[in-house]
């Protein structure tokens, strides 16, 4: 873990690459948000967990935060999340390989519950400390869709009385946004009472990636 050190209330812009070039390299802005200090969650957290994937993908998968596991290795949707995840992205007919993964806020914010780190929802300013990593990996991606995965990156994008469960599955047009699609977080369908629930929710999961593969198909097609 870092040291911790004194509170700041500047955000990520203060921290992103000074050249129009490298703003739009993401290799350049991995390199850049290592040493972000923008909002305090970096003082507890192992690593900044930047967004992977290919890097002109048609897709971008947004969610919260990293976890434990993403915290450790430093990669995004690594842990039991990610794992469903990668599972359900092919049941829909997506190619991991093919798109970019990245989350609202880029360190793990957690607290202790004995020796174990526990997930802790991050707040309205951390979220909006960080959005112009969000926004830079947008502008160097270029991508058709954003998938956001769960309430926190869908209300970052789409406001606070933005609600999935009336919304999920539908491609989502806004004005200075790329089109957005908001369906559950994989952590949801992991946390579900039993195996029925389970099942269901997985259902509805890979259905709305689906819908988002077929938004694709037709933007493909009509280009």
């Amino acid at each position: 873990m870092k040291n911790a050190g004194p509170a700041t209330t500047r955000s990520a812009a203060d921290f992103l690459p000074r050249s129009p070039a490298a703003r739009h390299n993401l290799d350049s802005l991995r390199k850049a948000a290592d040493g972000c200090k923008g909002c305090p969650l970096y003082q507890r957290a192992t690593q900044t967990v930047f967004g992977k994937g290919k890097p002109h993908a048609k897709m971008i998968l947004f969610g919260e935060q990293p976890g434990d596991r993403e915290d450790i290795e430093g990669k995004p949707f690594v842990g039991p999340a990610g794992l469903l995840l990668d599972r359900c992205l092919e049941e829909a007919g997506i190619d991991r390989d093919e798109i970019y993964v990245t989350n609202a806020v880029k360190h793990f914010k957690w607290e202790p519950r004995g020796k174990r780190r526990i997930h802790k929802t991050p707040g309205l300013r951390e979220i909006a400390a960080c959005r112009p990593w969000f926004d830079a990996e947008v502008d160097a991606v270029q991508p058709q869709l954003i998938v956001c995965l769960g309430a926190t990156a869908a209300q970052a994008l789409l406001g606070s009385a933005f609600r999935v469960t009336q919304n999920r599955g539908k491609v989502l047009t806004v004005p200075t946004l790329t089109p957005v699609l908001a369906t559950v977080h994989p952590s949801s369908i992991l946390r579900a009472p039993d195996d029925e629930s389970r099942h269901e929710a997985r259902a509805l999961f890979v259905a709305d990636l689906r819908e988002a593969a077929a938004f694709l198909r037709r933007h493909r097609r009509a280009a």
